[in-house]
């Protein structure tokens, strides 16, 4: 009884060691605490407003060089612009462009989980 008692707290032990808590990826996020500030001083009626405010919101994050921004696209959804931007870092990985709404109403720009 002792025996199984121990394998089984060995066990429990062993497969407790196996889950891992996922990293918390940080680098997408500005030096500031206000992800969803508005960045531009008006409104993103337009791609390039849009690409703009993103444009200016990278410029802020400690990352900024890895943004291939000349490359980054813009679709329009519904009451917001949805901007892809190709990282550096990313290359020869999918998805290797990290996504961006931009609120046509307000310009304020926040990041997206990519997929």
């Amino acid at each position: 009884m002792m025996k199984a008692l121990s394998f089984l707290l060995l066990g429990a032990l062993g497969a407790a060691s196996c889950q891992q808590t996922p990293a918390t990826d940080n680098t997408m996020l500005p030096a500031s605490a206000e992800t969803t500030a508005p960045t531009t001083s008006g409104a993103a009626a337009t791609e390039a407003d849009a690409r703009g405010a993103v444009s200016r919101y990278v410029q802020e994050l400690p990352n900024a060089k890895l943004f291939v921004l000349d490359s980054a696209t813009a679709l329009e959804v519904d009451g917001h612009w949805q901007v892809l931007v190709p990282r550096t870092d990313w290359a020869g990985r999918m998805p290797n462009k990290a996504a961006f709404e931009v609120d046509k109403a307000t310009g304020a720009v926040r990041t997206l989980m990519v997929k």
